[in-house]
């Protein structure tokens, strides 16, 4: 079932921490009462379905997000060749503070982030047997955007560290006008991840299991999984896997080229952005493909670097293509009205197959189990021996040009080229017009 259109009904200000260019700009036309906004059980459900569809603009998780993190952690496997800037200053990792995409992150993230936080404040006229599940909701879409502006715009989490480098400001109350009380400072990064691993695991208590397109029981849970992964709290990250898997809801496709570009989600996807020809973007489509499959031409060529990752006998191989001259281009986004998937069981399987290595246990199955599920799903023969790095570079052929790589390089302390995982130009700027709007925000070191 594909997410009706329905339009936010609130009336969204500007987080103090985000840009008001102008504080005596008027209230946009479209806007309402705030009281009236949030006075129904129907007006509440519908401003849930306006996070959802803030959720995913292009700017967020309809796509460019994901492009980010793969042009910030290319290092030799992809190539920007499109005519835009600020995806080139991305590739380059020569970011500058009025960077449009990195402002629109941070933008679009925190106007995401005031419709579920004014979705929360409401929560007591919404009907008793749906309360739960509104809340879940919302809360996991919060924590969704959070660990994504965390990771770009502050210094990577460091397990068994105090973490105290400035994050991103935690807002958790609606902002409905710009005064001095809501010009947020930056909390760090330990409270910002403290945050989302508590609002996640009420939601997975609270959720349903089945909630057709939208987030469930198990999408919380394995977006923990994934969370705790990045913290490097391995045991938990697999606990969390293995909850995701164990439920049985969910089962990998036969093909490995079936997962992408679908119009529906499939049985192997756990959260996906829903796109149809009336509503939503994938910008994925915009930036990966070419024209012929509604992209622009290629702006993003694979590396014989990334290809020779494969075996030669890898069916993975078969999804990327060559155009343009013998260019190659990666096949997963050739669906311009295709949803944008987020979260699928595969990854649950590689968590925990890479947590059970480290920690030297067997929760749910071996490692080399997870391991060949993965392996022979795209036509090789199971192994009869499995390594961290082996677990490692096949989560690397997996889930690649998906979102994933500049984060891992960072959870696994590898460098980007002749950068360390750390370095400042890996890290987002906060946008100059934040900086100017609200002297309680400090820029990161490098800008």
């Amino acid at each position: 079932m594909k997410k009706l259109n329905i339009k936010l009904l609130l009336a969204l200000w500007l987080l103090g921490a985000t840009a008001c260019q102008d504080e005596l700009e008027l209230e946009p036309a479209q806007s309402v009462d705030e009281d009236l906004a949030l006075s129904s059980d129907q007006n509440v459900k519908a401003a849930l379905v306006g996070a959802y569809d803030e959720l995913g603009v292009d700017d967020l998780f309809g796509g460019n997000t994901l492009r980010n993190s793969e042009l910030l952690g290319g290092d030799g496997e992809v190539r920007w060749v499109g005519t835009f800037n600020s995806p080139r200053e991305i590739f380059n990792k020569a970011i500058t503070t009025d960077n449009g995409d990195v402002g629109e992150v941070w933008l679009e993230g925190y106007e995401t982030i005031n419709i579920t936080n004014n979705v929360l404040s409401a929560l007591g006229v919404v009907n008793e047997d749906d309360r739960a599940s509104v809340e879940g909701e919302a809360l996991f879409i919060r924590s969704l955007v959070y660990f994504e502006l965390v990771r770009f715009f502050a210094k990577p989490y460091e397990a068994g560290q105090a973490n105290a480098q400035p994050g991103v400001p935690l807002v958790l109350t609606p902002t409905r006008g710009v005064s001095e009380a809501n010009r947020s400072t930056r909390s760090t990064v330990e409270q910002v991840y403290t945050q989302i691993i508590g609002d996640l695991t009420k939601a997975e208590s609270q959720l349903p299991a089945d909630n057709e397109w939208r987030a469930g029981k198990w999408a919380a849970a394995a977006l923990l999984a994934r969370v705790y992964l990045q913290q490097g709290n391995y045991a938990a990250a697999r606990d969390a896997a293995n909850r995701v898997i164990g439920s049985g809801a969910f089962s990998l496709l036969p093909s490995y080229e079936d997962v992408f570009g679908r119009d529906e989600n499939s049985n192997e996807d756990i959260f996906s952005i829903q796109v149809t020809t009336q509503d939503g973007v994938n910008s994925m489509t915009t930036f990966f493909s070419i024209q012929d499959f509604g992209g622009r031409d290629g702006d993003i060529e694979i590396q014989p670097a990334h290809l020779a990752l494969y075996d030669p006998m890898d069916d993975r191989l078969d999804l990327f293509f060559e155009a343009n001259g013998g260019v190659t281009y990666s096949g997963k986004w050739n669906n311009q009205f295709g949803n944008v998937g987020l979260i699928r069981l595969a990854e649950m399987y590689l968590i925990r197959a890479e947590a059970n290595i480290r920690l030297n246990t067997a929760v749910g199955a071996t490692p080399l189990a997870d391991y060949n599920r993965i392996r022979t799903r795209a036509g090789l023969p199971a192994a009869t021996a499995v390594t961290l790095d082996e677990i490692l570079r096949e989560r690397r052929r997996e889930l690649a040009h998906e979102g994933f790589r500049i984060h891992d390089l960072k959870r696994l302390k590898q460098n980007v080229g002749s950068l360390a995982y750390n370095a400042d130009k890996l890290v987002f700027p906060i946008p100059a017009r934040e900086i100017q709007a609200n002297p309680n925000l400090t820029q990161n070191s490098g800008y």
